[in-house]
């Protein structure tokens, strides 16, 4: 069951995948001809496991910038200590536009106050674009008897901490939201970490954990076909995709100031030259213009999110200085291991 539930992930990205890689239309939307391209192929480091929101953005890039640039684009894998050895690897790559991390607000913007011993630093990448920003939601099994969040809280209170919730990995945005939701409502869970948000989504439909918040660009079909029940988004405003989910905030009095977004984007090693910087800058720019990744975007309940380089290095210093705020306020410090 689990391989067929990743396989048909990964099958409608590939198909989707191919659309965004039609010549033609690619050719209306690309780039200035002259402009940088990579003289090898080109490595996209995915620092997640497969079928979670980050492998599914990667995977739609990769076919896009293989049409424009005419060299091979692969994908790769790297996930583990919730994105940051991905990150790393990107981190020590050569600085010459053809290793690319397309990567998340875990690695990229929490994991710099939450990790002790964090091998990189902000500098040591080159911020691109953002890609895709959305909301999370919160799920539970459907045996957890629980159909609204004030309902989880006081089951949650019933079993005096017994309850384990899933993570995509220590320091990505589910992660901290389910800490900051504990510490609002009085409750508490014990977190199960996993490489991705594909592996935890799995051990929530399995019943292996009873509840977890991820991504909703990740869970919504699995909420529309019912294989996980969803009691909220985490956003400030209920998503059009699932208009009928609320928002937190408006659950609960504990709540009210409660609004966590994701967002996932490219980056290139510290130092890449900018014409590199430009050149992958402006394929992103035309692949999320396309009407087919739009609509992809929307089935996902997520929306694009361009940002010239200099706007998305403002954007993710600033997230970088929001969390920290979070993790400094509820004292939260870890080690990779």
């Amino acid at each position: 069951m689990k391989s067929i539930e990743r396989r048909a992930v990964l099958g409608r990205t590939a198909l989707i995948a191919t659309a965004l890689a039609a010549p033609r239309v690619l050719r209306a939307q690309g780039g200035a001809q002259g402009a940088w391209r990579p003289t090898q192929p080109v490595r996209i480091v995915v620092p997640a496991a497969a079928a979670g929101t980050t492998d599914i953005m990667g995977r739609l890039l990769a076919p896009v910038l293989q049409e424009r640039w005419g060299q091979p684009a692969v994908v790769e894998n790297r996930s583990g200590a919730g994105g940051t050895l991905g990150a790393a690897e990107v981190a020590r790559a050569r600085a010459d536009g053809h290793t690319i991390l397309v990567s998340n607000i875990g690695p990229q913007a929490i994991a710099y106050s939450l990790f002790r011993n964090l091998p990189y630093r902000p500098e040591n990448f080159a911020p691109v674009s953002n890609m895709i920003s959305g909301p999370n939601a919160l799920m539970v099994h459907p045996s957890v008897p629980a159909r609204t969040v004030p309902e989880l809280v006081q089951y949650m209170k019933q079993k005096r901490g017994g309850l384990n919730y899933c993570t995509s990995g220590p320091g990505q945005s589910g992660h901290l939201a389910c800490v900051w939701f504990q510490q609002l409502t009085g409750t508490q869970a014990t977190a199960a970490h996993f490489r991705g948000a594909g592996p935890a989504m799995l051990a929530l439909m399995a019943g292996d954990v009873e509840f977890a918040v991820d991504n909703l660009t990740t869970a919504v079909e699995q909420i529309r076909a019912g294989k996980v029940r969803g009691l909220a988004v985490t956003s400030s405003a209920r998503n059009a995709q699932l208009p009928d989910l609320p928002a937190m905030r408006e659950t609960m009095p504990e709540l009210a100031n409660y609004d966590v977004s994701t967002w996932f984007g490219a980056f290139l090693p510290g130092g890449t030259p900018e014409p590199a910087v430009t050149a992958l800058n402006t394929e992103i720019k035309g692949m999320l213009a396309l009407p087919a990744t739009r609509q992809r975007f929307a089935e996902m309940g997520g929306e694009p999110a361009y940002g010239t380089p200099a706007e998305f290095a403002a954007f993710v210093a600033a997230e970088t200085e929001k969390w920290g705020r979070v993790v400094r306020q509820e004292g939260l410090q870890m080690d990779l291991g």
